[in-house]
C-alpha cells in the first residue's frame, strides 16, 4: 500500500528551480529520484545589461541597501527555459514543478497586475516584454539588505521585545526580514506602498510567473518575515500591525508547502509545450529547499551550506525560538522544524581573500591552507566584507593573536589585536574562523555537538581543504551529496512530492518517496571527511570559547561606539 501510494509514473520528470542571489538554476529528476537535466543562467556574465555585482546592486548613497532587480529573475526564467528547449528537454513528461527562492527577497506588484499581467500572458510574447509596468518597486530589496535597523527595533518594541517577538515568528527581528523592508517602504515611500496591490517573497513571486495568478507564500519561507505565527501558521494580527497598515490584503494567504499552488500557466504549455497536466507546488525558501535536496530527517545530522551566505541548519521536533538564529516549520514534514543560522559573509569572503593572498586560484588556496597547522598559532580573523548577522557586526576586517599556554591550551591566553597576517595565516584565519563562529553558534542554540555527521552543499563544498578542517573542527564524519546545488534537486523532490500529495488527497512522508528512490538517485550521499582525532575536537572546542568572547568584545565596542555617534 505504502509502495503504491509513493509510486511515480515510469516516465515522469520533475522540475525545480533556484532563484539564487547570483543565479538562476534548473534540476530535473525522473521517477526514479535520478538527476536528468540541469541547467542555469548567471546573472552578472548572462544578463549583463541588468549591472549587477554579485547579482546585486549596492547603493553609493544609502549604507546597507542591497537589491535585485525584479525584471531580471523574470528575464532568467525565460532564459533557462529556452536552454533546456536547446538541449532537446522533453518538457511534455514533466507532471510537476517547484522551486525555491532566496529568503528574505521581497517583490511588489503594481494596481492591477494580476488581471493584466499575470493573466493575459500571450505565448507569441517574451515574459520581459509583458511585465515592464507590473511592479510598483523595480529593485527588489534581497537578503543582503541591512538598511532597516530603525525598523527592526521598532517592531521589537511594539511587540513587547525581541524575545516576545522571536517567541511569536521564530525570529527576532532582522535587517533582511520582509516585515522591516516592509516598514521601511511605507515610512519612506508611503505612496509606492499605498499603490502595490500584492507583496510576493521571491519564492511566490517566481510561482506566480508560472501559474499566471499571485500564488500564496508557503509557511517554511512564509517564517522569515517576522510576520507568521510559527504555531499556528497564520499571519499575526499584532504582527501585522507592527509593520504597515492593510497589510494582511496586501500578503494574500499563506500556504502548505506540499501543496498545489495551481496549474501550469497555458502562457508555458503553449510556449514550451510543457503537459496541460502539470501542476506547480508551492515554492519556498533557499534554505527550506536545501533541506529538502539533502534529505535531512535526522535530528543527530546538521547541515551546512556554503554558499553566497552560509547557513547551518538541523531538524528538530521541538520549538524553542530564541534570539540567535531562526526556526521555520519543515518543508517537507508538518509536524517538525528546521533551526538554522545565517552568516552573511560566506563565499564571497573567502573568494575576497583567495583573490588577494592565492592570486585567485583555489588550488593555491588550499595548498597555503595545508602549509599552516591547525589552530594557526593561535591567530584568529573576523572577515566581513558586508555587515554580519550573526554577529552582528559592521564590515571590517579585525586580527588578534591569542598567545597559548601548556601547549595548546587557549583558554588562559593572553589576546592582541595586531594589523596584519601573512597570506598562509591569512587563508586558515578566514576558515577556521567561520567554522569555529558555526560550532560556537550551533552549540549555543542546542544543537548536537559533535553531531552524527554534517551534510554539506552549496559550492564550498566541492573543495576537500574545506571539508577536512571542517570535520576537524565539528568532530565528525563530513559527507556530500549528489550536486552541490541541493536548492534547486530540494524543489525538484519537493515538486514530485507534493505531485504525490495530491494524487492521493493526503499529506504523505517524503521518507517514503525516498525509500523507492533508485540507487543512483540524486539524494545519495558520500563520504568525504572523516571526523579528526578527538584531542583536535577539543582543542577546537577551546578555540571556539575564546572566539565567543572575542566576538562580545566587539559587539560591546560596536555597541558603545553606536551611543557615542547618536
Amino acid at each position: 500500500m505504502q509502495a503504491a501510494m509513493t509510486k511515480l509514473p515510469a516516465d515522469a520528470l520533475f522540475l525545480g528551480f533556484d532563484s539564487s542571489t547570483q543565479s538562476l538554476k534548473a534540476t530535473a529528476i525522473d521517477a526514479g529520484l535520478r538527476l536528468h537535466s540541469f541547467q542555469s543562467v548567471h546573472f552578472d556574465s548572462e544578463l549583463p545589461h541588468y549591472g549587477t555585482k554579485d547579482g546585486v546592486h549596492r547603493d553609493p548613497k544609502v549604507q546597507g541597501r542591497i537589491t535585485g532587480p525584479v525584471l531580471m529573475w523574470v528575464e532568467a526564467l525565460e532564459l533557462v527555459l529556452s536552454k533546456l528547449t536547446k538541449a532537446g528537454f522533453p518538457f511534455e513528461k514533466v507532471y510537476g514543478v517547484s522551486g525555491s527562492g532566496q529568503q528574505h527577497g521581497s517583490v511588489y506588484w503594481a494596481k492591477d497586475a494580476q488581471e493584466y499581467h499575470l493573466k493575459k500572458l500571450n505565448p507569441l510574447k517574451s515574459l520581459l516584454v509583458q511585465f515592464q509596468g507590473a511592479f510598483s518597486v523595480q529593485d527588489s530589496p534581497v537578503w543582503m539588505d541591512s538598511s532597516t535597523s530603525l525598523q527592526c527595533r521598532a517592531i521589537e518594541k511594539a511587540m513587547g521585545g525581541a524575545l516576545s517577538l522571536t517567541e511569536l515568528t521564530g525570529s527576532r527581528a532582522y535587517e533582511r526580514f520582509t516585515g522591516p523592508q516592509i516598514r521601511k517602504l511605507f515610512e519612506t515611500q508611503t505612496e509606492t506602498y499605498n499603490s502595490t496591490e500584492r507583496i510576493s517573497l521571491v519564492s511566490s513571486f517566481m510561482a506566480s510567473l508560472l501559474v499566471g495568478e499571485y500564488v500564496a507564500i508557503d509557511h517554511s519561507d512564509g517564517a522569515g518575515m517576522n510576520l507568521m505565527d510559527i504555531r499556528h501558521r497564520t499571519w499575526s494580527a499584532e504582527a501585522l500591525e507592527a509593520t504597515a497598515p492593510g497589510l494582511e490584503e496586501k500578503l494574500g494567504p499563506l500556504a502548505a508547502p506540499h501543496a498545489v499552488a495551481g496549474n501550469l500557466s497555458t502562457y508555458f504549455v503553449e510556449r514550451f509545450k510543457f503537459r496541460k497536466e502539470c501542476v506547480v507546488i508551492h515554492w519556498s525558501g533557499d534554505n527550506p529547499c536545501s533541506l529538502a535536496g539533502l534529505a535531512l530527517n535526522q535530528p543527530g545530522d546538521l547541515a551546512i551550506s556554503l554558499g553566497t551566505s552560509d547557513t547551518v541548519f538541523g531538524v528538530t521536533k521541538d520549538l524553542h525560538p530564541g534570539l540567535e538564529g531562526h526556526v521555520f516549520p519543515n518543508p517537507v514534514d508538518p509536524e517538525s522544524y528546521m533551526a538554522m543560522l545565517c552568516y552573511k559573509n560566506g563565499s564571497l569572503t573567502r573568494e575576497e581573500i583567495r583573490d588577494r593572498c592565492a592570486n585567485g586560484s583555489w588550488k593555491t588556496f588550499g595548498d597555503l591552507l595545508e602549509k599552516t597547522l591547525p589552530y594557526n598559532r593561535g591567530k584568529m580573523g573576523f572577515y566581513y566584507k558586508d555587515f554580519e548577522i550573526l554577529p552582528p557586526l559592521p564590515a571590517g576586517t579585525r586580527r588578534f593573536v591569542i598567545q597559548q599556554h601548556d601547549g595548546n591550551n587557549f583558554i588562559s591566553g593572553e589576546v592582541k589585536q595586531v594589523s596584519k597576517f601573512d597570506p598562509p595565516t591569512e587563508v586558515r584565519a578566514v576558515v577556521e574562523g567561520q567554522f569555529l563562529s558555526m560550532r560556537a553558534h550551533t552549540e549555543r542554540i542546542g544543537m548536537p555537538c559533535p553531531p552524527e555527521r554534517i551534510l554539506v552543499t552549496g559550492g564550498g563544498s566541492t573543495n576537500p581543504h574545506l571539508l577536512t578542517l571542517m570535520a576537524s573542527i565539528f568532530g565528525c564524519p563530513v559527507y556530500t551529496a549528489q550536486r552541490p546545488d541541493s536548492a534547486s534537486l530540494g524543489a525538484a523532490l519537493r515538486a514530485a512530492h507534493g505531485w504525490i500529495c495530491n494524487r492521493t488527497g493526503e499529506f504523505v512522508p517524503i521518507a517514503l518517496m525516498f525509500s523507492t528512490a533508485a540507487e543512483d538517485s540524486a539524494i545519495q550521499c558520500h563520504l568525504r571527511a572523516a571526523a579528526g582525532p578527538s584531542d583536535l575536537h577539543d582543542g577546537y572546542g577551546q578555540l571556539a570559547s575564546v572566539r565567543a568572547k572575542l566576538e562580545q568584545q566587539l559587539l560591546d565596542e560596536a555597541m558603545h561606539k553606536n551611543l557615542c555617534s547618536n
